[in-house]
Order: structure tokens, then sequence, then C-alpha cells
């Protein structure tokens, strides 16, 4: 993708929203593909006994083995609504009740007009209206609410488009401090209260164990100098703190991860999922706290307590790798947006990105004992407008003002061209069930993965695994009972033959399209220097991967520009290998994590060209080659393992302190 530093002059909106952006080894004699069949049902997973997944007739394997996970699920954990400041002004009226009904698989009302909906419903979603002045616009709105004889209540509701303008100026431009600072006269605790309710209340209406599950959820925004610092915070109940604690509470994460303390200490167990790093201008995985001082081991322990997980990749960019950090992984260039939020700049690509800060992460555990950047990684929308649209041949825009084909061709007052978003992604987790309990739990234990829309499945494990196996993989119970999972560090019990057995796995999505090959990504430290290697270790269409380069060769999947069409006929329904890393050093802290990539196919913007009749937009690909990641898993050399494994135990357990350490210097 061409990155392009030009930067346009923002729309006559920016006057009014210029705060807005603020807000917001394969066996290849199994791959034969006339012994595979098109995953219609989910029974291909494993050879384990099936259950009824009760959303669809499709069926999924279980085996379970002391709850761990059987089953992959996908869901949406970054969603906004009309109750959002920057959705609101930009004209959408979507409510938090149309996310849980879009979610569900029906349609729901959009900007433009039309109605929307995706091919299938999702498993789980969490409404994340933005704290910060939630639900405050539309009350304001309201003739007969409680907001309206306020100063701004009568301006909003004067009709005069310039009165209204300069209110809604006001209450913006009031989150673009630092610290930003809350309107006292519009969110006293009796206004935001009865609305904060209304999350959980909507939350036990719409959820449906073993079917549909509901998180409470909201998002803490912060965005100082345009940095993106933005958090969304999931609970994994109903009993929740009367209010969210926002940015004007504190612009400190450190004060975000206290505060989820105390709430989890009283009773309401919480994670926080940091988004966008990739325009956080390099703040997000920087090496000091908040007030400039080096990472510490508390502060390590707090927030890997606070936040195991890492949003990666959405509608705003993903944030796995650069292309500059990464120049010997030739996908590293994969929906790149660097643009700070509001367009005013390209940020700092140090620090922004999350392969990046799993490399530092190991620096520090080696150097210093501890690992602060210790992640799962999942993906999700933040679309604003109720909706989930990741489907490139279905993407119906972020917000208000790219809701339309026309207007996605220009920018807006978020970034100034609205053609690099991305139409991402899904949040996967394997748990055991559909229910609040399994996927919380799960998503603790980092036993999730990210796609770019797709319903693709990956997992990957560590342990002592078979050589060879089939490409529709090893049942659950022989994963669990011979390795570890994804997300958890392993040790030298699970070296055979002095290396690693690394096993890998993926699945396409059967409404999607074929797998092309499979992945992992390795980084490790060695002497004080870090250091990086992709390896192709599974390919499709019975080919290898060449053992010099370790490439698959091109299955020369083709895409036909002129009406989008593929080559079904080209790429695997599923892919697996047990693959042991040729390079594998067990004196050296390595992490590995899987990637999966299919066959390539349109982009939406090609997609908005051909149904317009427009030409294709030289600024984006013309193709995608959609994918999934796992969470990693991390091994250190034996000598550090003892303390590793006593700090990841320590960074996952639940803190009893009702008056927790404070980090204040």
């Amino acid at each position: 993708m061409t990155i392009r530093n030009k930067l346009r002059n923002t729309v006559t909106l920016a006057v009014i929203a210029g705060s807005v952006c603020a807000l917001s080894s394969c066996d290849n004699n199994t791959s034969d593909k006339s012994q595979m069949t098109l995953p219609t049902q989910k029974s291909e997973l494993t050879t384990a006994d099936t259950k009824a997944n009760p959303q669809s007739t499709d069926s999924y394997p279980t085996t379970n083995i002391d709850h761990y996970a059987t089953l992959p699920f996908f869901g949406e954990l970054h969603v906004h609504s009309s109750n959002s400041p920057d959705a609101y002004i930009t004209g959408v009226r979507s409510s938090p009740e149309d996310a849980y009904r879009y979610a569900k698989g029906q349609s729901i009302n959009h900007i433009s007009g039309i109605k929307i909906s995706n091919r299938s419903p999702l498993d789980f979603m969490a409404v994340t209206d933005h704290a910060e002045y939630m639900g405050i616009l539309p009350a304001l709105s309201n003739p007969t609410g409680p907001l309206a004889n306020t100063w701004y209540g009568k301006e909003i509701l004067s009709g005069d488009p310039v009165r209204y303008q300069k209110a809604t100026q006001k209450i913006l431009f009031s989150l673009s401090g630092t610290p930003p600072k809350a309107i006292a006269e519009i969110t006293a605790e009796s206004i935001t209260s009865p609305i904060w309710q209304g999350y959980v209340e909507l939350a036990e209406k719409y959820n449906e164990p073993g079917v549909f599950t509901t998180f409470v959820g909201y998002e803490w925004t912060l965005i100082p100098n345009s940095q993106n610092l933005h958090r969304n915070i999931i609970f994994k109940g109903t009993d929740v703190p009367a209010l969210p604690f926002s940015a004007f509470d504190s612009d400190k994460p450190e004060a975000l991860w206290q505060w989820m303390e105390q709430a989890r200490a009283n009773g309401s167990d919480v994670l926080a999922i940091p988004h966008n790093s990739n325009v956080s201008d390099g703040t997000m995985f920087a090496l000091n706290d908040s007030w400039g001082n080096p990472i510490s081991e508390q502060y390590a322990k707090l927030r890997m307590r606070n936040e195991p997980l890492v949003e990666m990749s959405q509608i705003k960019g993903t944030s796995e790798t650069h292309p500059s950090l990464s120049p010997n992984d030739e996908w590293a260039d994969f929906e790149i947006l660097q643009e700070l939020l509001g367009g005013q700049r390209i940020g700092k690509i140090s620090g922004s990105y999350v392969r990046e800060a799993y490399l530092n992460g190991l620096a520090l555990q080696q150097e210093k004992g501890f690992n602060p950047f210790q992640f799962g990684m999942l993906a999700a929308s933040d679309s604003h407008n109720a909706s989930v649209p990741v489907e490139e041949d279905n993407y119906t825009g972020k917000l208000g003002v790219d809701a339309t084909a026309e207007s996605r061709r220009g920018g807006s007052f978020i970034n100034s061209q609205s053609s690099l978003y991305g139409a991402s992604g899904l949040a996967g987790v394997w748990a055991h069930e559909n229910s609040r309990s399994a996927l919380f739990e799960a998503m603790q234990r980092k036993e999730v993965f990210a796609t770019s829309g797709p319903k693709m499945a990956i997992r990957l494990f560590a342990g002592n695994y078979p050589k060879t196996i089939k490409a529709t993989g090893l049942p659950s119970q022989e994963l669990y009972l011979k390795g570890v999972a994804m997300g958890n560090v392993v040790n030298s019990e699970h070296l055979v033959e002095n290396n690693l057995p690394l096993y890998v796995w993926a699945l396409k999505d059967k409404d999607g399209h074929n797998l092309q090959r499979l992945q992992i990504v390795k980084g490790w430290y060695d002497k004080g220097e870090l250091n990086e290697a992709v390896f192709d270790v599974a390919c499709s269409d019975g080919l290898s991967p060449n053992p010099n380069t370790h490439r698959c060769p091109n299955n020369n999947a083709g895409v036909d520009l002129t009406n989008c069409s593929v080559e079904k006929n080209k790429g695997n329904t599923q892919l697996a290998t047990v693959w042991r890393d040729p390079s594998f050093n067990k004196d050296q802290a390595i992490f590995y994590y899987a990637r999966v990539l299919e066959n390539p196919s349109c982009r939406w913007t090609t997609w908005d060209a051909l149904r317009n009749d427009w030409p294709l937009l030289d600024n984006v690909p013309a193709t995608i080659q959609e994918r999934a990641w796992s969470s990693p898993l991390w091994y250190h050399p034996l000598s550090q393992q003892e303390d590793l494994t006593k700090n990841h135990r320590t960074a996952n357990t639940v803190t009893k302190n009702p008056h927790p350490p404070s980090l204040t210097p």
C-alpha cells in the first residue's frame, strides 16, 4: 500500500469536529483437495466428538478438558452507537440496542438511508461507547429531557445551525485538553448514571447463554496531541461500578488500571484492551510510564494484570508491524494507516506496533526480569454505526461522514483519506461454551486470535506432538494433554529432541476464500540483539516451503478485477502442521505467533469502484489477502524460567487488595 504524506485540507465539518477525532508444516501428502470438502460443517475442526452449536445448524467438536477451549467463537468488542459524540454529530442515530440486533443477524437502519446487515450473526458483542459524554448529545437533543433547560440544551434545541454549532464546539473542544475537563452542567451523576445503567440493562436483555453473549463495556478515550491511547473496558458480568472511569477522571492509563484493581477487588472482574497503537505516535508501547520514568516491574505487573490483550486490527488500520520495522516480512505492508487522529500529521513508527512491542518485551524480560508487553491479540471494527462492517463486498463505512461510496472516495475530519480505512476485524476466542464466564476467562488466559474480517479460525500450541499430521489437525484432547495453548509461557519441559514443536492449524471461513499459506512469526533476543523472521510452515495446493527461503511457492491464485471473481480451485480449506524451528536455540528468549493468509480477493475500494463504474484508486491496492493471527507463545531460557513463570502467574492473578499501590511518583 502506498503511504501518502501529503495531507488534504480538512472538510468544513472539522470546524465542529476538530476534537471528535480524539474519540474517536502441512502434511503435503494429505493435502490432496480431492479428499477435502468445503467446511459446511465445523466438525472438520477436529476428529473429537461433536456437539451442536445452538446458534446454527453447524456443529463443532468439543472435548471438555478442565473447561479449556474446544470451540472458536467470533465477536465484536468495540462498536459505537449514536451515544458516542463523534457518531452523533455526524448524523448517526443508531442506538446501542441496534448494535445488538445487528450482531444477532438482524438488519438495521444506516445513516445512508439503506438497511444493512452481515451474512451471519456473531457469537458475542460489547457495545463500547465513549465514556466521555456517553449519551449526552442525544440527551441534550431531547426537548422533554432533564438537560433541555441547560444553556447547551437550549442552544442545541434552538433550531439555529449557528447556535447548535457553537454549543457542540464547546462540548467537543473540552475533550482536547490535557487532561480533558468535563462540563459539570451536563455531566451530573443524576444524568450519567441512568445512561450507564441502560447499558447494563440492555446487556442483560440481549444475553442468551449458549447462543449470543453480551458484555458490558465502554471506551476510555484519551488523545493527547492527537495521540491515540484509547482502551476498551470489558466487564465479565453485570455487577459493575456505578459509573465508568473516563479520561475526565484521569488522563493516565496507570490510574485507569488502579481503578480496575479496585473494581475487581469489589467483585467486578474487568479487563482493558488498548487499540490503534498504529496512531499512538509511539506512545502506546513506549518504554517509559506516563511520567517519563523507565518502566518498572510494578508497572509491568499492573499493566499485564489489567491489559492481557491488544486490539491489533480494525477499521483505522492494522498494528501488527510496519514495513520499516519488518523489512524482511513481505506481508508487513497490510492496511497501514499512519495519520494521527484528525489527519494532522504522520505519527512515529517505533512504539506504535505490536511485533516491536513483543520484541522489546523479550529484552526487558532478559535484562530486567519483567515483561509489560506479553499480551494476546484480537481485532474489532470500531464502527460508529452500531454495525460490524468487516465484509469487503459489504463495507458500509466507519461513521456518518464515510457512509456512502462517494464520501469514501475522499476524506473526513478523522483522517484525510477514508480509502485507507480497512474493513476489519473480528475477535476470535477459543472457549468451551458461549457464555460470559467461558469467553471472559479465555480472554484472560489469552487464548484468543484476531482476524481481518473473515471468520477464519487459527490456533497455536507447543508440546510433544507427532512429527506428521493430517491437514484436519489433532483432536482437542490431545492438544491440551500433550502441550500448552497460545497465550502462555513454555519451558524446558516442552522441549522434544532439544527443540520446541509447535502445532499450528487454521480453517477458512465457510463463506470466505480458500487459504494460501500458514506462517510462524518468530522474534528472539540473543546477546543484546533483537531479531525477527517469518516462516511459511504449511502451503496450499500440495506445495511445500522452500527449505532455504522458508517460503511457499506461489499458488497463482488470481483475481479478475473486472468482476472480482476468484479461482475457487486454488487454495485449501484447512492447513495444519507440527513445525520445529530450524534455528531453535534453547538459550534464547523467543516468541512465536501464527499467521494464516487467504488467497487474494478484491478490497472494498475495488468493490465500490466496480459498482459505480469508477476507476480504481491508486493509493490502495486493488486486492487484499485477508488473514488471521494467533496470540503468541513465549519461550525463555531455563535460567530465566523460574522468575518468568512466577511473574506471568502474578500478572494473571486477581488482586484482592482493596487499596492497590499507586504508581504516581
